[in-house]
């Protein structure tokens, strides 16, 4: 395999600090991110208000929260990764975001540069200060610009490219994973993390409201990301079987596994504290559309002085299942 013909990483400082004019749109994570993250490959209440424009600079906060908390599964499938990707010398994380999961990469590929890629400046400055309080810094780089097009900028083609939950925040995502391909050295393998199940937070029967609350958010979070691709420039319908979109980017030897976070009630504070911000986030960005008898669940939920929030009861716990879709270029 080529992951290592690009040993020169002195020739990859090339890349550092490396930024094209700032634009609006973050390409990714939250997408940390992704992280979201939910059940399109993050919880659509990160930030996803009741349109479908993001604010992805705003999110930072949390798309940080929800990356640290979803460290273990994401350290799982860099594990699964590393055992096909050995000794990369340039790894490009495409639609970063605040470069929690890019400083894994370097901290799992100790030998190899890493290229954070995002279209928010901000969040991206954010990365940067994370690799220099971590050590990563000085084979840590940035560049700004949308995607797929900023891969352009690439002076060296890529051992590793990891879309995490980027992907769909393209409009024609056939089209991204062709550029994605065409950036990758022979022998690379392109990993896209995009679907899995709904994240759970809550048990089906909170003791007072109707059953079943998580699973009426999801059927909102699905209308709600079926609009937002809608909304996309350039938008093309695709059937996500991604085996098949990877091999017809020119790839090969296409996989897919899946990765569980199980963190067991009951939940520590800080998993209380992200749960907290997401049901919020999805009371305040549904409005009216939510059920009236919905919301007001949602309301004992996030009191802090109710016995019965999320704050305060014992079966709260996180849930969580990604799936990973990888291809190599042939050599």
């Amino acid at each position: 395999m080529a992951h290592e013909q690009h040993g020169n990483h002195e020739k990859h400082e090339q890349h550092e600090q490396h930024e094209q004019q700032d634009t609006h749109r973050h390409e990714g994570h939250a997408r940390d991110g992704q992280a979201s993250e939910g059940h399109h490959g993050h919880a659509h209440g990160d930030g996803h208000g009741h349109g479908t424009e993001i604010d992805w600079a705003a999110m930072a906060p949390h798309l940080e929260a929800q990356a640290e908390l979803f460290m273990p599964l994401y350290e799982k499938a860099l594990s699964w990764l590393g055992k096909e990707v050995t000794e990369p010398g340039l790894i490009v994380d495409a639609g970063s975001g605040p470069g929690v999961v890019s400083c894994l990469f370097a901290e799992v590929f100790p030998g190899a540069r890493v290229m954070a890629v995002d279209g928010s400046g901000p969040l991206l400055e954010r990365a940067r200060a994370r690799a220099g309080r971590l050590g990563h810094g000085d084979r840590f780089g940035t560049l700004v610009g949308e995607l797929p097009g900023a891969l352009d900028e690439l002076e060296y083609p890529a051992d590793l490219i990891w879309a995490g939950r980027s992907l769909h925040h393209l409009g024609d995502q056939r089209a991204a994973l062709a550029a994605f391909a065409e950036r990758l050295a022979p022998g690379g393998t392109l990993a896209v993390m995009e679907g899995g199940l709904p994240s759970r937070f809550l048990p089906r029967d909170l003791g007072f409201g109707r059953p079943g609350l998580e699973a009426r958010l999801d059927a909102l979070e699905t209308e709600w990301f079926a609009q937002m691709r809608a909304d996309l420039p350039g938008v093309v319908e695709e059937a996500e079987d991604w085996a098949v979109l990877l091999s017809a980017a020119g790839l090969k030897h296409a996989r897919s596994r899946s990765f569980l976070l199980d963190l067991p009630a009951p939940a520590s504070d800080r998993a209380r504290a992200y749960i907290a911000d997401y049901f919020g986030r999805l009371r305040d960005n549904f409005g009216d559309t939510l059920d009236p008898g919905d919301r007001a669940v949602l309301d004992r939920l996030l009191d802090p002085k109710d016995p019965a929030s999320v704050h305060r009861r014992q079966d709260v716990f996180v849930l969580a299942a990604h799936s990973v879709h990888t291809a190599v270029k042939p050599v």
